[in-house]
């Protein structure tokens, strides 16, 4: 039976290289997925392990909050002098070095004056010590390092890609545009490029100056000979302040990587999910592949029956094919997944998104995950073929034409395609609205959805005919005697009609899933920003989440026409352990361009130094009203008193002002390094003149009201063409198996096709039977497929209405799916209805 089951393999090869590919997609992407991200994983630990590799303990500020834009507490030139004191201590040095990217922004212009990486990649300025080289992470490649306020050394990456060379003047934007001479050009570690993002660097002194720092990132310690790391760590701790922490170099390392670590495991888990949903594609494809063929091979597996063979050893045929079909196709998967990831990586450099990356890592796990998922997939896929297989009887093999039934529409199958589809509703509807751990909430809404697919599948057979009498109504109107056929091909087999559309189901009801939901998100997004902004024209960096200088904002109040310039300054906190945005306004200004939506009690004029406004969010979950105390603490570990003096409603949905909301004298008194997130202005200027009053500030831009609207939302078009791309995997599997039910549907004809073509049907008719077959089984695909997404979206919106998220329907986006939809029909028949048009006419009446 094996010789027998490897030899059938062998025999259909069209059909098995269709069906395999549907599983080397799928597993392609989650190899590569891998290999992408291990190979990003091994250069970050080869740039933070070299960063501290002859550093035997390192001095830093404690983590308060996430992403603060002033970064964490220093570490004063006054304690830097005690470290050095204490015993056991051989070298220290203070540097300026902040991996997180947000405290020491240094931005490096090109030749034209323009900021490189203005696009979001890090833009790193550092303070490295010429004098103690052994604490330094990065490797010279030519020049010396800077050691003078008006030196500094960029990465090798950015003097190749900017044509800088030693001896050039450079010029950084830090606060304003300083110019330096290009003493040095240096690599980081081991690693010839970190990615898209820059760097500068200066001697200590100078980053302070630049970077307006009165202390140290970070102290590297050497510990003297015979002196143990446990020895040298109890030594120090003693010397430092609360707000400080000393760890190994190892741990800090460690610590570095953590957050880098943690947007890997973003990428590689959104990669691995996009994957997925290709194998459960290629799953639907392998399904009604295998019920196709076995229903083909009914007097083959009959003749095996009645010499000998037993249902045991049916079974043990088709589920050993399915097998060998997925391993092999899992294998040829693994090695594509290579390529991807060599193909994803090029795509992030297009992009100016590229990330550091070492020598290519494939783990273990790598090929036990990949190809393990998709020979398992596939065995999955392939056992209920591989059941009916065992019930056909010998006698079948006597039989003319006989086939193995495809089942009947029971009132059994229809309970139980009911209750799948009411238990994933209920699991979505858990995994949505009720109050659940974080795991069990993915679970049920993972589990839901793959539930609802597979029951939306059981019941589709059901709904193929009333489905194909409306959208084969143009075919069968339009296109003659073949689009009258088609149709009724359509309708012939219910159930093979409904397999090949789920598989494009499915990849149609995620795409409308997320085109409804980013449409929301849009249109959420924008109604929240007109209720909240007065103004004319809004101030923000290039990327728009990094922070402005304060003199943008004092230049811009001081323009000619500009009748109001009010700046918010902007920065992380925390208030009894939860992280909390404070923003710093004027008083006497914000109410002009900002509209708050306040209580009664709120009163901007109450605004002291000790009072704050909070949102209504905050205030309820603290327990706070007016009159009540709470504490702040900043990201450098400073704590503070404030009294609540009034409470406001801030949309909840991308607030323009944080939670808290302080004078700016006030923020100013308590937040280190301070800056501002947005400046408001009113002005009957044009943009173009607001623009030149903030030149010398390069990444500083102005916006019209609507253009700062259309900027905010823009991240989310283009995750939503992002998603698009990778759901288009999902669409091609189901291309696919579209192709190979055709293949197979027009092999099983073969003899009906002679026939038609002999009563007068002529070649060009042949292939246009086909080809309206082919379109309206997608377009059944998208008639289940795109409610089933508005469905899932509308689900979504509806537990995140107290977010201010609203159900709204892009009905051009919708009707661009079902074209798409259309079209893949006609592109999946091109071949099959070139092989039915072909066939010749004796033969295929003499076809058995």
């Amino acid at each position: 039976m094996k010789r027998v089951t490897l030899r059938g393999l062998l025999g259909r090869k069209l059909r098995t290289i269709l069906t395999a590919f549907a599983i080397v997609l799928g597993v392609s992407m989650v190899s590569g997925s891998y290999v992408l991200t291990d190979t990003i994983s091994k250069a970050f630990n080869v740039i933070f392990e070299s960063s501290y590799s002859q550093t035997d303990a390192v001095i830093s500020g404690k983590k308060v909050v996430q992403y603060a834009q002033s970064g964490n507490a220093l570490v004063s030139a006054e304690l830097l002098n005690r470290v050095k004191k204490v015993d056991g201590v051989a070298a220290a040095s203070g540097g300026i070095i902040d991996y997180a990217g947000n405290s020491d922004q240094a931005k490096i212009l090109d030749k034209q004056g323009n900021v490189i990486t203005g696009n979001g990649n890090p833009t790193f300025g550092f303070g490295i010590d010429p004098d103690q080289p052994q604490f330094n992470p990065m490797k010279l490649t030519t020049g010396q390092w800077a050691d003078g306020k008006h030196q500094v050394v960029i990465d090798a990456a950015t003097a190749s890609k900017y044509g800088f060379h030693v001896g050039d003047s450079v010029k950084i934007a830090a606060g304003g545009i300083h110019e330096f001479q290009l003493v040095g050009i240096a690599k980081f570690g081991d690693v010839a490029s970190v990615g898209g993002a820059t760097i500068a660097v200066f001697d200590p002194a100078t980053a302070r100056s630049v970077l307006h720092k009165d202390g140290f990132d970070i102290v590297s310690v050497s510990a003297k000979a015979g002196v143990s790391l446990e020895e040298l760590i109890a030594n120090l701790k003693p010397v430092l302040p609360s707000t400080v922490q000393v760890q190994t170099g190892k741990e800090q390392a460690k610590s570095d990587e953590q957050s880098v670590s943690t947007f890997l495991k973003l990428i590689r888990y959104v990669l691995l999910g996009f994957g997925g949903v290709a194998l459960f594609v290629g799953g639907f494809v392998i399904f009604n592949t295998l019920s196709i063929t076995v229903a083909q091979r009914t007097r083959e597996l009959a003749t095996l029956r009645t010499l000998g063979a037993s249902r045991r050893q049916v079974l043990r045929s088709v589920v050993l094919e399915a097998f060998v079909l997925g391993l092999g196709a899992s294998l040829v998967g693994l090695a594509c997944g290579i390529g991807l990831a060599k193909g994803l990586s090029a795509l992030f450099k297009a992009l100016d998104l590229a990330l550091p990356e070492a020598s290519m890592v494939i783990a273990a796990r790598t090929p036990l995950v990949s190809v393990g998922m998709g020979t398992l997939v596939t065995v999955a896929a392939g056992l209920f073929p591989a059941v009916r297989a065992t019930r056909i009887s010998p006698v079948a093999a006597v039989r003319e034409g006989a086939s193995v039934s495809t089942g009947h529409k029971s009132r059994r199958s229809l309970v139980v395609a009911i209750a799948v589809v009411g238990a994933s509703i209920a699991s979505l509807g858990a995994g949505l609205y009720l109050s659940v751990p974080t795991p069990v909430r993915i679970v049920s809404l993972v589990g839901g959805a793959l539930a609802l697919f597979v029951g939306t599948a059981m019941v589709a057979p059901r709904l193929v005919k009333p489905l194909a009498s409306v959208v084969g109504r143009p075919a069968a109107a339009f296109g003659g005697v073949a689009g009258k056929l088609a149709r009724g091909n359509a309708v012939r087999n219910t159930g093979r009609t409904a397999a090949t559309a789920a598989a494009l189901m499915i990849g149609l009801a995620l795409v409308t899933f997320v085109s409804v939901l980013a449409t929301a998100l849009r249109g959420s997004d924008s109604t929240a920003i007109k209720r909240q902004l007065n103004a004319d024209y809004v101030a923000v960096t290039q990327n728009g989440w990094a922070s402005l200088p304060t003199a943008v904002g004092k230049d811009l109040a001081s323009t000619t026409g500009v009748q109001v310039a009010s700046s918010v300054r902007g920065e992380q906190a925390s208030v009894n352990g939860s992280e909390v945005l404070v923003s710093g306004v004027d008083p006497a200004t914000i109410s002009k361009v900002y509209r708050f939506d306040r209580k009664k009690e709120t009163s901007l004029a109450s605004l002291d130094r000790t009072g704050a406004i909070v949102s209504k969010t905050m205030a309820g979950d603290e327990k706070l009203h007016v009159g009540s105390s709470f504490v702040v603490t900043t990201p450098a570990g400073k704590r503070f008193d404030l009294t609540v003096s009034g409470i406001y409603a801030p949309p909840k949905f991308d607030p323009l002002l944080g939670e808290v909301v302080l004078t700016q004298t006030t923020f100013d008194r308590h937040f280190q390094r301070p800056s501002d997130s947005l400046v408001l202005m009113r002005s009957n200027r044009p943009a173009a003149q607001l623009s030149s009053a903030v030149a010398k500030y390069p990444d500083a831009r102005v916006l019209t009201r609507t253009a700062f609207i259309a900027d905010r939302t823009k991240d989310m078009t283009d995750m939503l063409n992002m998603l698009y791309v990778l759901l288009a995997l999902s669409v091609i599997v189901s291309l696919f198996g579209m192709v190979n039910t055709l293949v197979l549907s027009v092999f099983e004809r073969t003899r009906e096709i002679g026939m038609l073509r002999a009563i007068g049907l002529t070649r060009r008719q042949t292939r246009r039977m086909v080809r309206h077959e082919s379109v309206i089984t997608a377009l059944i695909g998208a008639a289940l497929g795109i409610p089933l997404g508005i469905g899932l979206a509308a689900g979504v919106t509806g537990a995140l209405t107290k977010y201010g998220l609203s159900l709204s329907i892009p009905v051009g986006p919708l009707v661009i799916f079902g074209i798409v939809a259309a079209v893949a029909g006609i592109v999946a028949a091109v071949m099959p209805a070139r092989r039915a048009a072909r066939l010749n006419v004796l033969t295929a009446l003499q076809y058995e």
